[in-house]
């Protein structure tokens, strides 16, 4: 028996879903994870997202699992094809995603250079760049005022990526 593992196309939001289903069904899944930092009703809070948006995996033998039932499970779109056959993942790769997920940093909101927007305040609507983290809720942000760059200090729940 050689089981390999395969992409899921999954419906939007749904990859927790799809991957629940899948096992339920007794497949082997996998959907990697990686933590993000998001501002939500005024505060920075750290959360786990799925890597890919709209992908898991699941882990079959073609030959043997009934593979044609995937389609049909909640939370699934479809098997990714190459044509008719689903495309295989190599092993190595999710290997490689599984140590990586362990270990790895949490993503921050916003990258040094990133152009952000003023969500509130008195400088309401105004645009500048992201310099650096300034504590654990806010942020030093640099805007053009008076024909100078100045460095101004945020509360992170001020900012958004500007659009």
């Amino acid at each position: 028996m050689t089981q390999h593992w395969y992409v899921v196309h999954t419906k939007p939001r749904q990859e927790a879903v799809a991957l629940e289903q899948l096992q339920r069904q007794g497949f082997a899944g996998y959907l990697p994870m990686m933590k993000v930092e998001r501002a939500r009703r005024g505060k920075v809070a750290t959360a786990t997202e799925p890597l890919f948006n709209r992908y898991c995996f699941v882990q079959l033998d073609l030959d043997r699992d009934p593979w044609g039932t995937i389609r049909s499970t909640r939370g699934v779109s479809t098997l990714v094809r190459f044509g008719s056959t689903p495309a295989a993942v190599p092993p190595q790769f999710i290997e490689a995603l599984r140590s990586r997920e362990a270990d790895q940093p949490v993503k921050p909101l916003f990258q040094p250079g990133e152009v952000v927007m003023v969500t509130e305040g008195p400088l309401k609507g105004l645009e500048g760049l992201y310099h650096c983290p300034d504590g654990a809720h806010r942020a030093l942000v640099f805007l053009e005022m008076l024909g100078k760059m100045q460095r101004i200090r945020f509360d992170l729940t001020q900012l958004k990526q500007a659009d």
